[in-house]
C-alpha cells in the first residue's frame, strides 16, 4: 500500500458523519487541482475519504463544518487500491481556509409547533409538515389547517412524533 503525509485543500460536499469505529468521523473532501484553467470544463473532481480518530478533530468535523467549507487536511494519504476507488485520507490537522456561505431563506420560513416542523413559503398557501424527526407527515392546505393535520396525524400514530 502506498502512502504520504501530505496536505490537501478542498471543499466539503456532505456533513461528516460518525465513522465505523467509535470515537471516528468520516467526510469526502472535495479536490480540485490549483490550475483550474488547464483542464477540460468537464473533468471530474477528485474525491478524498478522509477520516479522523482524534477527540478534537472528531468533535469539530461532527459538529462545527458545514457543506461548503474550504478546509486543508494534513494527514496520511493512502492511494486507491483500485482504479475507480477514493483515496483515503487519516486527517492529524484540520485548519479552516474558508467558510462556506449561509443560505438565507427570504421567501420561505420554518417554524415549530411543538413537535412538528412547517414550512411557509410566500409563493403558495399549501404547507408542508413534518414532524421534528424528518417523517413527512402531509400537506396542509393553507395555514389554518396546520392544527387539524397535526391532530389528524397524532390520532393515526397515537400520539408518536
Amino acid at each position: 500500500m502506498d502512502t504520504k503525509h501530505c496536505a490537501v485543500d478542498g471543499w466539503v460536499d456532505t456533513l461528516p458523519a460518525p465513522g465505523s469505529r467509535f470515537g471516528t468521523a468520516t467526510f469526502d473532501l472535495i479536490a480540485r487541482p490549483a490550475d483550474t484553467d488547464a483542464l477540460a470544463d468537464d473533468a471530474p473532481d477528485t474525491v478524498i475519504t478522509c477520516t479522523s480518530g482524534d477527540p478534537r478533530i472528531t468533535h469539530e468535523l461532527l459538529n462545527g463544518i458545514r457543506p461548503g467549507d474550504l478546509r486543508r487536511v494534513t494527514g496520511t494519504l493512502v492511494q486507491p487500491s483500485a482504479p475507480g476507488e477514493s483515496a483515503r485520507l487519516t486527517v492529524a490537522a484540520l485548519e479552516v481556509l474558508d467558510t462556506g456561505l449561509i443560505p438565507v431563506l427570504r421567501e420561505m420560513v420554518l417554524d415549530r409547533y411543538g413537535d412538528y416542523v412547517v414550512i411557509f413559503d410566500a409563493d403558495t398557501d399549501a404547507v408542508p409538515v413534518f414532524t421534528a424527526h424528518g417523517t413527512w407527515v402531509g400537506l396542509a392546505d393553507n395555514p389554518d389547517a396546520i392544527t387539524t393535520l397535526i391532530d389528524i396525524h397524532e390520532r393515526v400514530t397515537g400520539g408518536d412524533a
